[in-house]
């Protein structure tokens, strides 16, 4: 059932918001790198490896550049350009063509690089393989100011990662592995939908009492 609103959802968007997503792939193709898109290995179901799409908002060879797979606020990879599309999380968008291929869902656990995904422990890392990841989920509406979070925090963005956001991150995912299905589905799509109108909203933690609690400041109560 789910895969049916995947591609019934992926086709009809990826058709509304083409008159967004061609000015946009112009506005890269003259600007930055002129490159549209980029591409990156992360972790799927079973823990086979995808090339995920995103509009191209950072130097092509930002990973092998200090910060690795982490990006941080104000990073100095991010093209002009590109720190608009991740504010407004535009960027995310050219993943309908991974959700209509079969390799993401809408919803499920956030799609990590091999590396950002070793920091989860074996048995997180075993229950995320056993789901699709998803365009968006509970730890992306968490964590949609990890920038941020990165930011303010005294640790290095490697160490906070580590220690901090990895392990909440992991409880997140697990919390949605023990109560996933279609209500749950479609609540975190419009969810998803409601924080980007209103990205300072505290909704999330009244909609879901029995959330995991983060241990360290996230920005958002």
């Amino acid at each position: 059932m789910i895969r049916i609103f995947d591609l019934l959802f992926s086709f009809f968007s990826m058709v509304l918001l083409s008159p967004l997503l061609i000015p946009i792939s112009l506005l890269l193709l003259l600007t930055g790198e002129h490159k549209i898109f980029y591409r990156q290995q992360r972790v799927g179901k079973n823990g086979k490896h995808f090339s995920l799409l995103k509009f191209a908002t950072m130097l092509e060879n930002s990973p092998n550049m200090p910060g690795g797979d982490i990006t941080s606020s104000n990073d100095p990879r991010v093209l002009p350009c590109g720190k608009i599309l991740r504010k407004t999380k535009i960027n995310e968008l050219p993943q309908l063509f991974n959700i209509f291929l079969g390799d993401l869902s809408f919803v499920g656990p956030r799609p990590l690089t091999p590396k950002n995904f070793s920091f989860y422990d074996d048995k997180t890392q075993s229950i995320i393989k056993q789901i699709k990841p998803g365009l968006t989920g509970i730890g992306s509406v968490v964590f949609r100011n990890e920038e941020r979070i990165l930011a303010i925090s005294k640790k290095d963005p490697i160490d906070c990662y580590k220690e901090d956001i990895a392990p909440f991150k992991g409880e997140l995912e697990k919390w949605y592995f023990n109560k996933k299905g279609i209500y749950l589905y479609l609540v975190i799509i419009c969810l998803t939908a409601y924080i980007v109108l209103f990205p300072q909203t505290k909704i999330i933690w009244n909609l879901f009492k029995d959330l995991p609690k983060p241990r360290f400041e996230i920005g958002i109560e």
